[in-house]
């Protein structure tokens, strides 16, 4: 039996709970630091007089940061591991991110914001990959759920930290340290992590492949007789040829239209409101509160994303997305603007865990990084463009045609995904990849 097979075989052990949580205090740093420069974007504009153009160039920084890590990093994990990435990227976060909560003027902070993005860019996508790895396959979808679920909520945790902090001169600045410390324990903690076996064993260290399988496997009852196939190399250029060019291009279309539908609310969403009138402490407030939807939606995918095919869950959502993004643009009551906005919210993470699930999936060993990275980096450079395309159509026509911007990228994104995305639910990695429909019980 391969090492795959048996991976595949384990129930959920300790083990494997520990790495769930430990990937999960991880991304709640990541997540809780993409979004803070939009929910503070308002009082570093005081702060600084910072001007419309450097507004733009602040909020994009970290986006363009992190496409240089998602594009870079994915593939130096496919070639000297997963764990060693993961330390190098939490590093550069945890580092700059700390020295960003000294900046003295804006373009210092760019830079900090610049160089922990690189950080941040490679670590959605690689604990991706490093998740679909590791995890069976029948419990792949909920286990990556939980993780994320931990990690959104550094959405809401920013939101109130901003909306507190905020009313302190130099508060924002508190916000970048509890970011950095955070994520120095965090990174003194993931030293413990264990290599994916999947990946050792396309290296041909079957010797430390099969001693990591065996500690997961010293949890449970059952003893597996051990049988490790080498497993080809491949170069990243082999995500632009047969078989794997339908999946490469389906996904980088829809790394760069999700950005929209994701980020388009999470980053400009107190800028929207500020535009709509709003006093500062009112708009951070709503804010917060919609912020809410991000962990209660992650929460909401843990029952249904091994029950419904992740294709489909990510079309569904994308399509709420789109109708609720729309009714938050013209909204102009308190109560409307919070209901609308956390329903968006809400499943907008119910679509965020479906993809981060999906992409994770749909390639090989020796290359899933590469392609999650590579693809992820669209997201991020897409991201990075957002306030030079959306804020000029919020400035001249109003929230309403920010979000119909908003709503087209979806729809697009939903043609995309349907006609060329690959079920995936409940099958294992390997069949995945082979194109095989060979299933582990659950339903289409």
């Amino acid at each position: 039996m391969t090492i795959s097979e048996r991976l595949d075989r384990l129930p959920v052990t300790r083990r494997h709970r520990y790495v769930v949580a430990l990937v999960g205090v991880a991304t709640f740093f990541d997540l809780y630091d993409l979004f803070l420069a939009g929910t503070i974007s308002t009082v570093l504009t005081k702060q600084f007089a910072v001007s419309p153009g450097d507004l733009k160039l602040l909020l994009a920084s970290a986006f363009l940061g992190a496409f240089v890590g998602a594009l870079g990093l994915g593939r130096l994990a496919d070639r000297v591991g997963r764990r060693t990435a993961f330390l190098v990227t939490l590093g550069l976060y945890s580092v700059f991110t700390l020295l960003g909560a000294f900046s003295t003027e804006v373009w210092m902070l760019v830079v900090c914001r610049f160089i922990a993005g690189i950080g941040i860019g490679a670590e959605l996508p690689l604990a991706d990959a490093y998740l679909a790895d590791l995890l069976p396959a029948k419990h792949r979808g909920r286990a990556t759920a939980w993780a994320y679920t931990i990690g959104f909520c550094g959405v809401p945790a920013a939101g109130f930290l901003a909306r507190w902090l905020a009313e302190y001169e130099n508060g924002w600045r508190w916000l970048f340290v509890i970011g950095g410390l955070g994520a120095v324990v965090v990174l003194a903690l993931r030293t413990g992590l264990p290599e994916s076996p999947r990946w050792l064993v396309s290296q041909g260290r079957y010797e430390e492949a099969e001693a990591v399988v065996r500690r997961f496997e010293k949890e449970t009852p059952e003893v597996i007789t051990p049988e490790a196939p080498p497993s080809p190399k491949a170069p990243a250029t082999a995500l632009f040829r047969p078989p794997w060019l339908k999946r490469t291009a389906m996904l980088y279309v829809f790394q760069a239209l999700q950005a929209f539908g994701y980020y388009g609310f999470g980053s400009l969403v107190p800028i929207v409101l500020a535009a709509k009138g709003f006093h500062l402490s009112t708009s951070l407030t709503y804010v917060a509160l919609t912020f809410l939807g991000y962990p209660l939606g992650s929460a909401l995918s843990i029952p249904i994303i091994e029950r419904a095919q992740r294709k489909w869950l990510i079309i569904g959502s994308a399509a709420g997305m789109a109708g609720f993004g729309l009714a938050f643009g013209y909204a102009t009551t308190s109560a409307a603007i919070i209901t609308f906005g956390f329903c968006y919210t809400l499943l907008s993470n119910v679509f965020s865990n479906a993809f981060h699930t999906y992409q994770g999936e749909l390639f090989p060993t020796e290359l899933r990084a590469t392609a999650a990275g590579s693809a992820y980096s669209l997201s991020r450079l897409a991201t990075a463009a957002m306030p030079f395309v959306l804020l000029p159509v919020l400035t001249g026509s109003g929230p309403g045609a920010m979000f119909a911007i908003v709503a087209g990228a979806m729809m697009i994104l939903i043609v995309d995904v349907a006609l060329l995305g690959p079920p995936t639910t409940g099958r294992s990695v390997e069949s995945i990849a082979d194109g095989s429909t060979m299933r582990t019980g659950a339903t289409r």
